[in-house]
């Protein structure tokens, strides 16, 4: 029998990881981007990565309609960017209160992120509640900065 949702996720506070944002855009919703702690690298050759979304949220949905997106990796400073793309009430605040600009490949890149990845989706595939989204790198954008990282429910930041 499986563990219940609590369980899982008071399970999964115990790992810290990075937090990024996932954007795109496609012609039916426009820009549109989410915060997202479920990134991993999978294939170096050819450069390749994925990130679980939600299926509830229709960035997924913008996402499968374009075939493209970006992967900012939030810098220590953007704190309160995560929060606004995390909060489903801010829906319409993300795009105005946040400096961007568009990739090559149509997807918005967060001007102050540590890295910017552009990718072109290779497969999306739907897993539990959840897209598992595989996509090739195109291109890559870099700042200087330490990372925002996210463990036990709340950012942390780099100790130096």
């Amino acid at each position: 029998m499986a563990i219940s949702s609590e369980e899982f996720k008071q399970a999964l506070q115990n790992w810290a990881s990075g937090i990024t944002i996932v954007t795109t855009h496609s012609d039916s919703f426009g820009p549109q981007g989410m915060t997202v702690s479920s990134f991993s690298s999978v294939s170096m050759e050819p450069p390749q990565v994925l990130v679980c979304i939600n299926q509830s949220v229709s960035t997924g949905t913008g996402l499968k309609e374009s075939g493209v997106f970006a992967i900012n990796i939030l810098s220590s400073e953007q704190q309160a960017t995560s929060n606004l793309f995390a909060n489903p009430n801010k829906y319409e605040e993300r795009f105005i209160n946040t400096p961007h600009t568009l990739g090559d490949n149509g997807a918005p890149l967060l001007t102050d992120s540590l890295a910017s990845l552009e990718c072109s989706v290779i497969e999306q595939i739907a897993v539990g509640t959840h897209w598992i989204v595989i996509g090739e790198i195109q291109k890559t954008h870099f700042n200087d900065g330490d990372p925002l990282l996210y463990y036990k429910a709340g950012y942390h930041l780099i100790q130096k």
